[in-house]
């Protein structure tokens, strides 16, 4: 597997993976509906291959596997979406994603990952944390992430939480491995 920046020709098989990702949540009666529901569409995806925010996992056939899609936020690089193919979660695909990210953000200066996601459902909140994010306190959140929290209750998403990782730390970890 490689992780390599996403190109024009790859939306429609990162838009094929997202849809694939939301099966999981079928397990999930709650959030069963985020299985139909419309995710990325190609013009958010062509705006991230624009700027240079978006890689792709893909196996030595060329096959999409996952993706991440990210903009630069002030000191903050966001994580806008993640998603690994239904039949290739729990592979370790994600954290390499997380890798490239985490890899993005030195290069353009960044100090953070930030992200939000659902807190309980064990392939995200839980997931993340393992990685090292933490979830940030409601006082702690900057009018841009309330905004991004404001804006997902709007279109029915609960459960939701915003996370942080602090690159310096991160890169020690890494070091010390």
């Amino acid at each position: 597997m490689r992780v390599r920046p996403a190109l024009l020709p790859d939306i429609a098989q990162l838009i094929a993976v997202e849809q694939s990702a939301a099966q999981a949540f079928l397990r999930l009666p709650e959030l069963a509906w985020l299985a139909s529901a419309e995710g990325l569409d190609e013009k958010a995806h062509k705006a991230f291959i624009d700027d240079h925010g978006s890689w792709l996992a893909e196996d030595d056939q060329g096959q999409a596997l996952g993706f991440v899609c990210l903009s630069l936020e002030g000191q903050a690089l966001h994580v806008h979406e993640l998603s690994v193919r239904m039949q290739s979660q729990g592979q370790g695909i994600g954290s390499q994603l997380l890798d490239q990210a985490c890899a993005v953000a030195r290069h353009r200066g960044a100090l953070e990952l930030t992200l939000t996601t659902f807190a309980q459902v064990p392939w995200n909140g839980p997931f993340y944390a393992r990685y090292g994010f933490e979830v940030l306190d409601e006082q702690h959140l900057g009018a841009r992430l309330q905004g991004i929290l404001a804006t997902e209750r709007a279109h029915g998403l609960s459960g939701r939480c915003a996370m942080r990782l602090a690159l310096v730390a991160r890169c020690q970890e890494k070091l010390n491995l």
